[in-house]
């Protein structure tokens, strides 16, 4: 059985890491992997496993790129590098890597749904604005926002993400 302290010890931890939490590379991917879905969609046909793989490998790229711009841009300037310091920004920057993976496994599964290219491509952009606009209320809602602020944020999130979506309607008409 754990102790009472060791609980308000991990209790105490949680509470740091939801304080501390930073959901920006998630809403950043959102908004990358939407990007992605709708310039994709621009030129027209393509396979839906290029596509996936368009989706993973754009988020990756961007991930080693922002791990990259922290690792020897803000930190080296800030202090040296040692292996807990590559590991916690890595860790940090994934969540650009983890809002790829829904839209991915829309493009996926959408033949199981009977979805053409066109309908593959509205369902991979609808999933990539809803983790966009999820990943923005948890952000504020995890930082212990109001839920007025975790509306706030969601609403403009959603707003960004209605943008994303004119562009592609502008796009492809």
């Amino acid at each position: 059985m754990t102790a009472p302290g060791h609980r308000e010890a991990a209790r105490a931890r949680a509470a740091e890491r939801r304080a501390t939490a930073d959901y920006t590379g998630g809403v950043y991917g959102s908004m990358l992997a939407a990007s992605v879905v709708v310039g994709a969609g621009a030129w027209g046909s393509f396979p839906r496993v290029e596509l996936v793989l368009l989706l993973l490998l754009t988020g990756l790229v961007f991930w080693v790129g922002h791990v990259h711009a922290q690792l020897f841009g803000a930190r080296l300037a800030q202090r040296s590098l040692d292996r807990r310091v590559v590991l916690h920004v890595c860790r940090h920057e994934w969540p650009i890597v983890k809002a790829a993976i829904p839209p991915a496994v829309a493009v996926a599964v959408s033949p199981l749904l009977g979805l053409d290219l066109s309908g593959t491509l509205w369902l991979a952009l609808s999933v990539a604005v809803a983790g966009q606009v999820g990943w923005s209320a948890a952000a504020a809602r995890r930082a212990g926002g109001s839920w007025r602020l975790v509306s706030t944020a969601a609403s403009v999130n959603l707003v960004l993400g209605l943008v994303i979506i004119v562009f592609k309607l502008y796009l492809t008409h």
